[in-house]
């Protein structure tokens, strides 16, 4: 077997003794895990990873966490292997008596599974909530969850951050004229009138229809776009068909400039040829999940300070409210 190590050797300073707490991560996103760690003013925990021959995983801690609050950095994007990494760690966890165990999950996946729109389909993110809360987590942090009712999935507490703090202070700092913010679904109506009002910005939205899953149709866009620039604000990016067919659309309406912005780029299939051949100027994401490749058009944007105020507030027993803010 071949390890995956992630490790601080000296990770139990004296005032990690006067205030037991670990962070801990696994291999979806280490340099997330180890900028949340940074921003806290700490190293990551020692934790050892192997995979066997046939491709099983392997977890073990490599330090006493007896007693500890620990937390957990791994997002659980496909492959499935993240989210069985995730509930091998936090059954290890709770095997080695800690005091509380947090599931931090920057990008919760399978969460587009969040009803049973038709017949004979699973509710996937329900199972995974059950999942965790049967691995061990006592409680989960995460953000921008693509339907906030996934929320009373959880018998745990569930802590939902938003990444809007970051994408908003970096459009604060090179402010964009003219603005109107384009909503590309209904469902992503609520965030982008968030994100209006706090630019100063009109709003409009797309009306379209999905025939498949990652595929989309524009039906009408309800709102003004000529002469304007506009900023297209979603959750997650998949195939990026929805994205740049907008793009297509805004253009060809006489939109002046486009900036995409999303906090989770999964981008999948084509989605990177598509982003390139895009009129799309910019596109604006989050660290949650690590890039599979470089793009000019990409600007990552971290929200590791994020995380680490909310692991330092969950650890104080202090309100975290004031990060909820969207």
């Amino acid at each position: 077997m071949h390890p995956f190590v992630l490790c601080n050797p000296e990770s139990f300073s004296a005032s990690n003794l006067e205030s037991p707490l670990a962070i801990f991560s696994g291999t979806a996103n280490p340099a997330l895990a180890r900028a949340i760690a940074k921003e806290y003013g700490t190293q990551l925990g020692k934790v050892t990873l192997k995979r066997f021959s046939d491709g099983e995983l392997y977890v073990k801690f490599e330090q006493s966490i007896r007693g500890e609050d620990i937390f957990i950095v791994q997002p659980t994007p496909p492959s499935g292997d993240n989210i069985i990494e995730l509930l091998l760690m936090l059954d290890a966890a709770k095997r080695a008596s800690v005091k509380r165990v947090t599931a931090v999950i920057p990008y919760f996946g399978y969460a587009r599974q969040d009803r049973k729109d038709q017949p004979r389909v699973s509710i996937g993110s329900k199972l995974m909530a059950n999942l965790l809360v049967e691995a061990g987590a006592d409680r989960v942090l995460t953000m921008d969850l693509h339907a906030a009712q996934i929320q009373g999935f959880f018998d745990i507490p569930l802590d939902h951050l938003y990444a809007s703090r970051v994408f908003i202070d970096h459009l604060s700092k090179n402010p964009i004229e003219n603005l109107v913010v384009v909503a590309p679904d209904v469902g992503s109506l609520k965030m982008s009138r968030s994100y209006a009002k706090k630019l100063g910005a009109s709003l409009a939205f797309i009306d379209k229809r999905r025939p498949k899953a990652n595929e989309s149709e524009i039906m009408n866009i309800i709102g003004e776009v000529e002469g304007k620039n506009v900023l297209i604000v979603d959750d997650l990016i998949d195939t990026a068909g929805t994205l740049t067919n907008a793009a297509a659309a805004m253009k060809e309406r006489g939109a002046l400039s486009i900036v995409a912005m999303c906090t989770h780029p999964i981008l999948s299939g084509p989605a990177f040829q598509r982003i390139e051949d895009s009129p799309i100027d910019e596109l604006l994401v989050s660290d949650t999940i690590p890039l599979r490749q470089p793009s000019e058009k990409i600007k990552v944007l971290s929200v590791a300070n994020i995380f680490a105020e909310a692991i330092q507030r969950i650890h104080t027993n202090d309100t975290i409210s004031a990060l909820f803010d969207n």
